[in-house]
C-alpha cells in the first residue's frame, strides 16, 4: 500500500502541474488532432477512399505513431529534465519516498495522457464515421505496451543523453522524426519501395503501427499479428528495464553531486 500511495501521489502532481500549464495541455491535444485530419482528407483524396474508411486507417496510425511518441516519449524526457534542473531529485533524497514509486509514478502520469489522447482521436474520427472493428481488449493491450515502451524509452534518454530542458527538443526531433516516417505513422507503409520496408522491419515504431492498424482497421486477432506482436512485446520489456536501471545509475549521480 505504501508504495502504491506514493505512485499515485507522483501522478497527481505531475497531471496537476499539466493542467496548470493548459497551453501544454492544448498543443497535446491540438497535435494528434490536426495530424489526424490532414492525413485523412489527404488519404481519402489521394486513394480514392471513403471518408470513413480514410479515418479508420489515420486513426490508428496518428495514435501509437505520433499522438504517444510525443506524450510518452518526448513527455517523459521532458519531466525527467526538467526535476533534474529544478533540484526536485534532490529534494527526495529528504524524503520517505521510494524512488520505485517516482519511477512508476511518472508511468503512470504519461499512461494516463495516452490514454487520454486515445480517446480524443477515436472520438474525432468517429465524427467522420470511422470505426474500431477489432477487439477492444487486443487494441488496448497493443496501446499500453506501446506507451510503456515509449516511456521506458523516455527514461533512457533523459536520464543519459538530455541534461538541459533545451536539449529535449532536439533530442526527441534527431531520434523520432525519422522513425516515425519509417513507422508509418505520417504515410502509409504500403507506399514504401521494398528496400525501406525491410529497414522498417527494424523500427519498433513500424511494428506498433502495423499491429494496431491491423487490429483497429482489419479486424485481426492476435494470431495475424504474431509477428509485430512479438516484436513490440520484447521491445517494451527491454524498454522498461533499461529505462528502470537508467533511472537507478541516475539517482546515483545526483547523490554524488
Amino acid at each position: 500500500m505504501k508504495y502504491w500511495r506514493e505512485t499515485i501521489a507522483v501522478t497527481q502532481r505531475i497531471l496537476i502541474e499539466l493542467l496548470r500549464r493548459r497551453r501544454s495541455l492544448i498543443f497535446w491535444s491540438i497535435f494528434p488532432i490536426s495530424v489526424l485530419i490532414l492525413g485523412g482528407f489527404i488519404l481519402a483524396e489521394r486513394a480514392k477512399l471513403p471518408i470513413n474508411t480514410a479515418f479508420e486507417y489515420t486513426a490508428p496510425s496518428t495514435l501509437v505513431g505520433a499522438a504517444l511518441f510525443f506524450s510518452c516519449l518526448g513527455g517523459t524526457v521532458a519531466t525527467i529534465v526538467a526535476e533534474r534542473e529544478q533540484q526536485t531529485i534532490k529534494r527526495l533524497f529528504l524524503s520517505p519516498l521510494s524512488g520505485v514509486s517516482y519511477f512508476f509514478g511518472i508511468f503512470l502520469a504519461h499512461s494516463c495522457i495516452g490514454l487520454g489522447q486515445a480517446l480524443l482521436v477515436y472520438t474525432v474520427a468517429a465524427f467522420w464515421g470511422a470505426t474500431f472493428k477489432g477487439s477492444i481488449f487486443l487494441g488496448l493491450i497493443i496501446i499500453l505496451m506501446s506507451m510503456a515502451a515509449y516511456v521506458g524509452l523516455g527514461f533512457i534518454l533523459g536520464t543519459q543523453l538530455a541534461r538541459r530542458i533545451e536539449d529535449v527538443n532536439a533530442l526527441v526531433a534527431a531520434f523520432g522524426v525519422p522513425l516515425l516516417i519509417l513507422g508509418g505513422a505520417f504515410l502509409p507503409s504500403s507506399l514504401f519501395p521494398k528496400s525501406l520496408i525491410n529497414i522498417a522491419q527494424y523500427n519498433p515504431i513500424y511494428h506498433m503501427n502495423e499491429a494496431f492498424v491491423g487490429v483497429s482497421n482489419n479486424g485481426k486477432q492476435i494470431s495475424d499479428i504474431t509477428s509485430h506482436f512479438w516484436f513490440l512485446l520484447i521491445f517494451t520489456l527491454l524498454m522498461v528495464l533499461g529505462g528502470w536501471l537508467s533511472y537507478r545509475r541516475m539517482l546515483l549521480v545526483e547523490r554524488k553531486l
